[in-house]
């Protein structure tokens, strides 16, 4: 089962290493890792996707749970979360193809984000799925270059992950 695990964590040299540590020693993966400063400079927000079964999930938290670093953890897949993830794609637009690329845009509720005389840059924000899908409609031809950030994730309700 595929898991969103946000975890607050210090914001110091090597933090992010003995996270990616933890995960390569014990052989499990990692699908997705985002990292950014919080409100509070001193700690940073990560939001980690992996998959496994129960036993192997609560492995994982315990193991995170110990590193000094690590201040507080939520897996978020355990309630009712809000998942967005951002793509950027760059698609060749040459006058022919224009028109059909900017109804893709309408239809996804993307933005074009830069033109040249042929290519769009196409930022598009929503759940995987959905970047996933407009990926599929978009002729595999015209596709110069993918970038996503991976899910970021946030509990819905009073719920959350603060100190």
């Amino acid at each position: 089962m595929r898991h969103v695990i946000s975890i607050l964590i210090e914001n110091e040299s090597g933090a992010l290493s003995r996270v990616a540590g933890l995960f390569s020693a014990r052989g499990y993966n990692i699908e997705s890792l985002t990292v950014a400063p919080t409100e509070d400079a001193s700690l940073s927000r990560m939001t980690l996707v992996t998959r496994g079964d129960e036993a192997i999930i609560e492995q994982i938290t315990k193991q995170l749970n110990k590193l000094i670093e690590v201040v507080k953890l939520l897996d978020l897949s355990e309630g009712v979360h809000i998942e967005r993830e951002m793509m950027m794609i760059k698609v060749k637009a040459e006058r022919t193809q224009r028109d059909e690329v900017m109804r893709l845009v309408d239809i996804f509720r993307a933005k074009i984000i830069d033109v040249t005389d042929t290519t769009f840059i196409i930022e598009l924000t929503g759940k995987s799925a959905k970047l996933d899908a407009f990926i599929q409609s978009v002729h595999e031809d015209t596709v110069i270059e993918v970038v996503r950030s991976g899910p970021l994730g946030i509990a819905r309700g009073a719920k959350g992950l603060r100190l």
